[in-house]
């Protein structure tokens, strides 16, 4: 029996080593537990310190935004009209540098701001215009009998005007450039028609337009099945109530509002901004035509600065979740040929 007790019981140093490699693990796994929480504390840390700068960002922006603006609106009362509009393009510039750390409300509060303030500058500008003098007319005299009346001038072309009510950012100011109620047609327009022009496409089914030029803005408006080619705009486009569109468009800023079913060639400086939209889809702007190196040099833009791929959508607030209201036009499907 008592060897048979002998054989069962562990001896003293195989007691002993167990022991040991027992206090060896139990220290290895406090140790990275506690690694584990030294590791979660500095992630808040660094969370903490990085939303102080986020904000503190925020403020300064908010402050010197709201300076600019003063300034301009003060410019536009006096009349300074081509400082106004200098210190309007750096506001629009402060605004586009500094959407990366801006809360939602904050850049659509900033672009409308830089919309109206764009309206303000047209309609001053119309405003300030020299007024035409006054001249005398020659009296018509009257056809003689039996001779042939002259045929009737035609009238010169009247500039686009929108319909009823203003879609979001158009100003009330001097009436748009552009097209409206047309169908199924080749429309067009140059770079003399477009130069720094405010332009509007409005209630167009089936048609195809070519802005060839560099405009102001432009606005797409309740358009249907429709091509739009547009060569740099140096501020703001909005495409408002479209459907099933195609669109090329390179400008400073870009928002799509109340639209769906639309392929998207953009390229745009700061971040696109989508609302109220479905089935959106983006690829880098590709349409090309003589002269738009020249037009690309008269907007300002600069074309090694394209965020066609980053779109802040304002009806999907998940930061860990991509919005189901847009996607990227995969590559083998993106057109490269548009004549």
């Amino acid at each position: 029996e008592a060897a048979v007790a002998a054989v069962a019981a562990p001896s003293q140093p195989e007691v002993a080593a167990g022991s040991a490699a027992s206090a060896v693990v139990l220290p290895e796994r406090l140790q990275r537990r506690e690694a584990e929480r030294q590791q979660g504390v500095e992630r808040q840390r660094q969370k903490k310190e990085a939303q102080v700068v986020k904000e503190e960002q925020s403020e300064f922006f908010l402050a010197a935004f709201a300076r600019e603006r003063e300034a301009v609106e003060a410019l536009l009362a006096a009349g300074t009209l081509e400082e106004a509009a200098a210190r309007l393009q750096a506001l629009q510039k402060l605004l586009t540098g500094s959407v990366r750390f801006l809360a939602p409300y904050e850049v659509r509060q900033g672009q409308e701001t830089v919309a109206r303030l764009q309206g303000d500058l047209a309609a001053r500008r119309q405003q300030l215009q020299p007024k035409k003098k006054f001249a005398f007319r020659a009296l018509k005299k009257e056809a003689a009998p039996g001779s042939a009346p002259r045929p009737a001038e035609p009238a010169p072309p009247v500039p686009a005007a929108p319909g009823p009510g203003l879609a979001e950012g158009e100003s009330g100011g001097p009436p748009l450039c552009g097209f409206s109620g047309a169908q199924d047609e080749e429309l067009e327009l140059g770079p003399a028609e477009l130069l720094q022009r405010d332009v509007l496409l409005s209630e167009l089914r089936g048609c195809r337009v070519r802005l060839r030029g560099n405009p102001n803005t432009l606005r797409v408006r309740d358009c249907r099945g429709c091509t739009v080619l547009c060569g740099p705009v140096s501020t703001s486009v909005l495409v408002d109530g479209c459907s099933d569109c195609l669109l090329a468009l390179a400008c400073q800023q870009l928002r799509t509002h109340r639209t769906r079913d639309c392929r998207v060639y953009v390229q745009v400086t700061s971040r696109a901004v989508i609302e109220a939209c479905s089935e959106v889809s983006f690829a880098p702007y590709s349409w090309s035509y003589p002269g738009i190196e020249r037009d690309f040099e008269s907007s300002g833009l600069d074309r090694n600065s394209n965020n066609w791929n980053l779109v802040d959508d304002f009806d999907w607030l998940a930061s860990d979740r991509p919005s189901p209201n847009w996607s990227l036009i995969p590559e083998q499907e993106r057109i490269t040929c548009w004549d």
